[in-house]
């Protein structure tokens, strides 16, 4: 049986020349989305990092003000209750990036695979992939090699859920000790409670990523 023909092999001079005006046009906005996207998270990172390091300091001049006696230990929970709360809706965002950043990626590979479709000789001049599956998608955030863990160590999801975990620790930690514990029991309870937040988290943004290419169908595959 014959295989069907390339869907741009018979398309005129003018029909092409739309095709891909229509093709840019997709790019360009994916390519503002993005953008925006993670302009957005990196404020909203920010934003809390300040809200982190004014909280962390509040409680210095609530400590200085009270002797670190009395109401101290009620408003320093409450602090970073507060942090906690707010952290926890940030890291949300920023595995939501993540996933809408992948989204965008996989997308513009699909548009390079139609202008690849429109013209088979600009495949060998193209950096980023015109595969619209996972491998594509890793090639496209880099070029030339596999990077393994270090996108992942060195992004901003990973400063958001460190920075999480500890104010988590924290509010743990200072719980317990508010509740009679030993000074070290309190101390190791936090570290711990940092530890599982952190691992917890990226199990779930692991998760997160296989999920997205579970119900994403590629419609050109790589090799």
């Amino acid at each position: 049986m014959t295989a069907p023909p390339p869907p741009g092999e018979h398309l005129s001079d003018a029909q092409r020349s739309l095709r891909a005006q229509l093709l840019a046009t997709e790019h360009w906005s994916l390519l503002a989305s993005r953008s925006t996207t993670q302009s957005e998270v990196l404020t909203r990172i920010a934003i809390f990092l300040t809200l982190v390091s004014a909280g962390l300091v509040t409680l210095g001049f609530l400590g200085q003000a009270s002797g670190f006696r009395g109401w101290f230990g009620v408003a320093s929970l409450g602090v970073l209750l507060a942090l906690a709360l707010l952290g926890l809706v940030t890291e949300i965002r920023a595995f939501n990036t993540a996933s809408e950043d992948l989204m965008y990626v996989v997308a513009m590979n699909r548009l390079r695979a139609a202008y690849v479709e429109l013209d088979p000789g600009l495949e060998r001049y193209l950096m980023a992939s015109a595969h619209d599956d996972e491998a594509g998608a890793v090639a496209t955030y880099h070029f030339f090699y596999r990077r393994g863990t270090s996108p992942v160590l060195g992004s901003s999801m990973m400063i958001i859920t460190i920075v999480e975990g500890i104010v988590v620790g924290l509010l743990a930690g200072g719980t317990s000790w508010a509740l009679g514990a030993h000074p070290v029991v309190a101390a190791v309870l936090g570290a711990v409670v940092t530890v599982v937040v952190v691992a917890v988290s990226l199990f779930l943004g692991m998760r997160m990523y296989r999920k997205t290419f579970r119900f994403h169908q590629p419609i050109r595959p790589s090799d």
